[in-house]
């Protein structure tokens, strides 16, 4: 069984920094793409961060730059270092792996103050 759970969200400051966590059972995370959600009340999930089996790495425009996805392939978890926080990165952070189904992580809140 797939699970996914995340750590490491919480209340920073503008400019700050926070590392989220997505420890990974019942799958390889280096064996799978790996991906960073987040969601804000009454908007879509957008992707945030991909990492490729091949290591390779994609973003959105908006975090390029400030934002870095990760892996240690032996504690089977994937890392997202967010640094330069902005107020509009206040949201809910998923990670996920899409296989059969997509699967979830139960989310973690970031929220940057201005």
């Amino acid at each position: 069984q797939v699970q996914l759970v995340e750590s490491g969200g919480g209340l920073v400051q503008a400019g700050g920094s926070l590392r989220l966590s997505c420890a990974a059972s019942g799958i390889i995370a280096s064996m799978n793409v790996m991906e960073w959600y987040r969601q804000v009340p009454g908007k879509q999930r957008e992707v945030v961060a991909t990492i490729f089996i091949s290591g390779g790495t994609n973003y959105v425009d908006s975090v390029k730059g400030r934002f870095t996805i990760s892996r240690d392939n032996a504690k089977n978890t994937v890392f997202l270092q967010m640094n330069s926080l902005k107020p509009e990165d206040t949201a809910v952070y998923y990670c996920s792996v899409l296989r059969n189904i997509r699967y979830w992580g139960q989310g973690t809140q970031v929220t940057v103050s201005s």
